[in-house]
């Protein structure tokens, strides 16, 4: 006589068949894909920890050991984590660059860093050649590049851990298949709204960053918010493009109006300083003349006379956390680590002149 009744533990009728395990016998005995086993196995941050855990315990109960060289073949591991990034202002990548080797550093992973023109015909395929003939363990992905859908995807799609730098309204958030790190831009940008017209400034300039990148609407719509809060908008709006160059050119059209602003806001530091050299060669005197703001709190904040009220991010300390998050594996998959921006006032704030 036979016994058809079924086992309340599939792993005790696996281990009295007295077979080998197979990566597909663990998938199968946890009912979870044979892609998510093999991130468990290479303590990937994208699996939730219940699944993990559930996975190890079934690892140690029917003794399967991966074969280390089919391993290293199939993922890849080389301990390299790849930073991408497409930004013309060369501080805010250094920043980058130095807290995410914060945040590497005692880990045994190194950084490669891959500049790129993201909008270019092939960068997708470029993105792929870069993350395959590396074997990334993981990816960095600073705006805009990350707000590439189609790189999240391809990301995805090579099974490669990602985190994507990002700047957005922290009430509204798209869910993605990474990890992110997101900067409340709005929150400083509104505080010096606030504190221009506190000054008693009414006819205020604004100098706005690139359209294509997040933050330039986050901190537009910051600004305009503290100005909105008195009933005032922005007297008049250039284009920039985050250099000093597209600041000073900017500045230029503002200060040679015969209705010319008592404060320009520039959408970062770069271009506040591009309006320095615009109001020195017409004579104006900063602040007695005209205020200034600028955004990110870069180097060149202290370093010009007077020094720069500014919108503070803390870009080191977010490429740090990116590093950290994104290759430790108790990272719960799709978090986002969240930080504020918050205003600095320095020597370039004056009240309205008469």
């Amino acid at each position: 006589m036979t016994d058809d009744r079924i086992s309340a533990d599939p792993v005790e009728d696996f281990l009295k068949r007295r077979k080998k395990a197979t990566i597909n016998d663990v998938a199968s005995l946890a009912q979870v894909s044979k892609k998510t086993v093999s991130r468990v196995i290479n303590k990937s941050p994208s699996v939730r920890g219940e699944t993990r855990d559930l996975v190890n315990d079934i690892i140690a109960r029917v003794g399967f050991r991966p074969d280390p060289q089919a391993r290293g073949l199939a993922f890849r591991r080389s301990f390299l984590i790849g930073l991408i990034y497409d930004n013309p202002n060369a501080q805010y990548i250094v920043n980058m660059q130095m807290g995410a080797l914060d945040g590497l550093r005692g880990s045994g992973n190194e950084l490669v860093v891959h500049p790129c023109d993201w909008k270019a015909e092939g960068f997708l395929d470029e993105i792929r050649d870069f993350v395959e003939l590396q074997r990334l363990s993981g990816v960095i992905i600073l705006p805009p590049v990350a707000e590439d859908q189609g790189l999240l995807d391809l990301l995805d799609e090579l099974d490669v851990p990602f985190i994507r730098v990002t700047a957005r309204n922290n009430d509204v958030q798209p869910p993605i298949a990474g990890l992110q790190v997101v900067s409340r831009d709005r929150v400083g940008c509104e505080q010096a709204g606030e504190h221009i017209v506190g000054l008693g400034h009414r006819r205020i300039g604004f100098i706005a960053g690139n359209d294509l990148y997040p933050s330039a609407h986050e901190r537009r719509a910051g600004f305009e918010k503290g100005l909105a809060n008195h009933g005032l908008t922005f007297s008049t709006v250039e284009p920039g493009n985050y250099s000093f160059d597209s600041g000073y050119e900017a500045a230029q059209k503002m200060l040679n109006r015969p209705d010319r602003p008592t404060a320009i806001i520039g959408c970062n530091d770069d271009m506040a300083a591009g309006a320095y050299k615009a109001a020195y060669e017409l004579g104006l005197r900063i602040p007695d003349d005209l205020t200034i703001l600028g955004f990110d709190d870069a180097p060149i904040a202290t370093r010009i006379n007077p020094t720069l009220t500014t919108v503070r991010l803390p870009t080191r300390d977010m490429a740090k956390m990116a590093s950290e998050k994104l290759t430790s594996a108790d990272t719960r998959p799709g978090a986002s680590f969240v930080f504020d921006s918050a205003l600095i006032i320095r020597g370039s704030s004056g009240p309205a002149p008469k």
